[in-house]
């Protein structure tokens, strides 16, 4: 009897030990049908970016920048699981409700709870990685943030140094760190490390949450890595969670507006030598940058994602203050507005430079999700390619940009007399300030277009509401554009008829000043105030819109990211006290008080005197 036992006990320890379907919960798969009613959702709302097979190669593929996730790969960068595990069914269904900001994937939140269901098990079918039990994980604990202080904000800065998070980020954050043009994904794609001053921009979210939770997980797939309990004590982590916060000052949302105020400049002229302190008193209007997709030369995703603008202006002239960051400085090459975009870059979507050398490629962002060379896919970060990013380790000592310097040197590399960026001293980007005559320094690799910038008014000031196209105008209305490349040393004017026909335009070009530091761009644009169709008077509105070229990602002519008709709006010299319009409506008031009174006190009288008449 006891061998018996022994028997049925050994069996026993073989099922719970070993059976796969004992002790440890299978995934869930759904059945074939659900698969199939998930598979009729995909092909209708996913399969164009994805592909028919989940491959990320969908017919949209192609202008999708950076890349379609590949569903096959099994590896998915926004997530609640640690680094190398699949995302739960929770995190797949938020990323389908609520898409990816910044990127090509839109919100879904049509579907009913059970057609989320189906769609997320037709996902799961296209990856055999679903079915392995081992490569599921509960979600990481993601504990309550403390309050933030600037001390905790200071510490987080020294362990954002002392983790080599400045290698691929920069110093400031803005994503220019020297490591940046280098990074690749696990296909090899290059991915544009993530700009932290802008977190709304985040593909995982901007919450305290969800930067610690990106923090502690990492994003499979890229360069970034997951900091594990060993690797940053839970302390440290709030604290670069803090320090990531306080670089856009704990906006969480996109402070964007719609207009940019132009203030006077008290007693004094507008000289450009002066650079940046001129703007010192002049309020920053944040607006947003999109790709310009109608006309041909399309940019689906342009690399920069917003500018800043300020305005001053004296008796005669107006000037313009344009930053945006940037990720290096692109000053070997050439650009204008009327370039020539060859035909292939419309069907495939800029790819006609690319690899990581800098030279154009592909382009995208880790870290937060701002663009990973497959974000603008599904979840952020397919991969095909494990490990291995192509040479480049995660702190980029393959890096081609080497000798790349983000700290304080100015576009010419002359940062003795212009730290911080505080152009006063005369050292501006053309050296038309005093004693700054000195050849630019390099940045990195030559590339065969520069950045620029440009500024767009009407040729005419409309009357109404009515403007004109806002892509360079049209025929019957035009456009003014100020236009500086970063590559030249001189502003140009243009007149724009449509994207077809932009020609040099007669008159004084504007007179522009520029310096690029530690990833950001600072160009100001001077001309005069009035022009034959054009006033930029006190008290008045001016349309205005904004377009950037980024170099790297060889963007020229009607490749651009551009803003849409905003406005400028020119405060007067002398603001009127408020008090005298303000007595005058109180006297008015008192008049009318009076008045009334008296008619009623008249009307009275009146009523009085005639009754004992009619008594008697």
């Amino acid at each position: 009897m006891s061998k018996v036992l022994r028997l049925l006990a050994t069996a026993a320890a073989v099922v719970l030990f070993a059976g796969p379907s004992w002790g440890q919960p299978q995934p869930d798969l759904g059945t074939e049908d659900q698969i199939a009613a998930g598979m009729v959702l995909y092909d209708k709302y996913c399969a164009q970016c994805h592909g028919d097979d989940g491959a990320g190669e969908g017919i949209a593929a192609p202008y999708v920048k950076p890349k379609p996730r590949d569903f096959t790969s099994g590896k998915y960068k926004i997530r609640s699981t640690p680094n190398g595990f699949l995302p739960t069914d929770e995190d797949l269904r938020k990323a389908i409700v609520e898409g990816l900001p910044y990127s090509a994937m839109p919100a879904f939140p049509i579907f009913s709870d059970s057609e989320l269901r189906d769609l997320i098990y037709a996902l799961k079918s296209f990856s055999d990685d679903f079915a392995d039990p081992e490569a599921y994980a509960d979600p990481v604990e993601l504990p309550k943030p403390p309050s933030w202080n600037t001390e905790s904000a200071e510490k987080g800065r020294e362990v954002y140094a002392a983790t080599g998070c400045v290698r691929c980020h920069g110093e400031t954050g803005r994503g220019e760190g020297s490591s940046a043009p280098t990074l690749v994904d696990d296909w090899g794609n290059h991915i544009r490390a993530a700009d932290l001053t802008q977190p709304w921009t985040f593909r995982g979210g901007a919450s305290p949450e969800d930067i610690y939770r990106t923090l502690r997980t990492g994003f499979n797939g890229t360069p970034m890595p997951g900091f594990e309990e060993n690797a940053l004590s839970l302390e440290d982590r709030w604290h670069m969670v803090n320090f990531v916060l306080g670089l856009a000052n704990r906006a969480e949302e996109a402070p964007y507006a719609e207009q940019v105020t132009a203030v006077a400049l008290q007693d004094e002229e507008l000289d450009l030598s002066r650079g940046l302190e001129l703007f010192a008193d002049a309020p920053e209007s944040l607006f947003p940058v999109v790709g310009q997709i109608m006309q041909p030369g399309r940019d689906f995703f342009p690399a920069a994602v917003s500018l800043t603008v300020r305005a001053v202006y004296d008796r005669d002239e107006i000037a313009f203050l344009v930053t945006w960051n940037d990720m290096r400085a692109e000053i070997s090459g050439t650009n204008a507005p009327d370039l020539d975009v060859p035909p292939f870059i419309e069907e495939f979507g800029g790819g006609d430079a690319g690899s990581a050398d800098g030279d154009g490629a592909g382009a995208g962002d880790d870290f937060w999700g701002d663009a990973t060379a497959d974000e603008g896919d599904f979840w952020g970060d397919a991969a095909a390619d494990e490990g291995d990013a192509g040479g480049d380790d995660f702190w980029g000592d393959a890096a081609v940009d080497e000798g790349q310097d983000s700290g304080s040197d100015d576009f010419w590399g002359d940062a003795a007399a212009d730290e911080g960026g505080d152009a006063s001293s005369g050292d501006d980007f053309w050296g038309t300030g005093e004693g700054d005559t000195a050849t630019p320094a390099a940045t990195g690799p030559d590339t065969e277009f520069s950045d620029a910038v440009a500024i767009q008014f009407p040729s005419t000031l409309p009357e109404g509401v009515r403007k004109p196209y806002f892509l360079y105008g049209d025929v019957q209305n035009p456009v003014d554009l100020w236009f500086a490349e970063m590559g030249a040393k001189q502003g140009l004017r243009f007149e724009a008829r449509g994207s077809d026909n932009v020609l040099p335009a007669e008159g004084q070009p504007p007179e522009v000043w520029a310096t690029y530091e530690a990833g950001q761009w600072k160009v100001i644009f001077k001309g005069p105030r009035r022009s034959a169709g054009l006033a930029f008077t006190e008290g008045g509105f001016v349309p205005v819109a904004f377009s950037v070229w980024d170099g790297f990602h060889r963007e020229r002519g009607n490749r651009r990211g551009l803003t849409r008709w905003l406005s400028v709006y020119v405060e007067p010299e002398e603001k009127p006290s408020p008090f005298p319009p303000m007595i005058r409506a109180a006297l008015i008031v008192l008049a009318l008080e009076l008045i009334l009174i008296f008619l009623v006190r008249r009307a009275y009288r009146r009523s009085t005197t005639a009754a004992p008449s009619a008594a008697a």
